[in-house]
């Protein structure tokens, strides 16, 4: 509740859809946590936006005006993004939704929400990341959370005015992965290190 900005993640509130594309714990209850959603939009006074990240090969139907609809109930909502992967998913199966879907989702979301209250966020970011000086621990910050494109980590080295070998190091310690999508090569922090 001490926050200025919560960010909520809502990519279907059919339990069906919700166990195919989330895959979460056998455990969770998706009705208990819109309910939760719900609770806390009430309560919450900060800034509240929501996320819907759509992926090819899933058969949303009627799920756009669903989510609209749980969106428009809930007693407090900034923004709704639509969105798509642009970084490396955890899955390599899982791809960014065709065009038609997102103009379809953006449609259901204006007619229900407002136009001003939907945007997409299906670019890439960019390439400002936070700088310490420090650019080995910087590149495991960031990494972590967020995987790099290789012209960002570029920009970083230049702007540590260190070389690509922190980059090679980094790789050949386990500490940080190569990784390709979408025509674009990324860097993560390495999950497991190998023993």
């Amino acid at each position: 509740m001490e926050a200025d900005f919560i960010s909520l993640k809502v990519d279907a509130v059919s339990q069906d859809l919700w166990r195919s594309i989330n895959r979460p714990c056998r455990d969770l209850k998706l009705d208990k946590i819109l309910d939760g959603i719900k609770q806390f939009a009430k309560d919450f006074k900060g800034i509240i936006v929501s996320e819907t990240m759509l992926i090819d090969g899933i058969k949303y139907s009627n799920e756009f005006a669903k989510i609209a609809d749980f969106l428009r109930g809930l007693a407090k909502l900034d923004k709704a993004y639509i969105a798509i992967p642009t970084r490396p998913p955890a899955e390599k199966w899982v791809k960014p939704a065709k065009e038609e879907i997102l103009n379809v989702a953006l449609q259901t979301f204006f007619k229900v929400l407002g136009s001003n209250r939907v945007e997409f966020l299906i670019g890439y970011e960019g390439n400002v990341f936070a700088f310490t000086g420090n650019v080995k621990e910087d590149l495991l910050s960031i990494t972590a959370v967020h995987p790099m494109r290789e012209e960002a980590v570029a920009e970083l080295l230049k702007k540590a005015n260190a070389s690509w070998q922190i980059i090679d190091e980094l790789l050949r310690n386990n500490e940080l992965v190569r990784l390709e999508y979408e025509g674009n090569t990324y860097y993560m922090r390495k999950l497991f290190k190998n023993k």
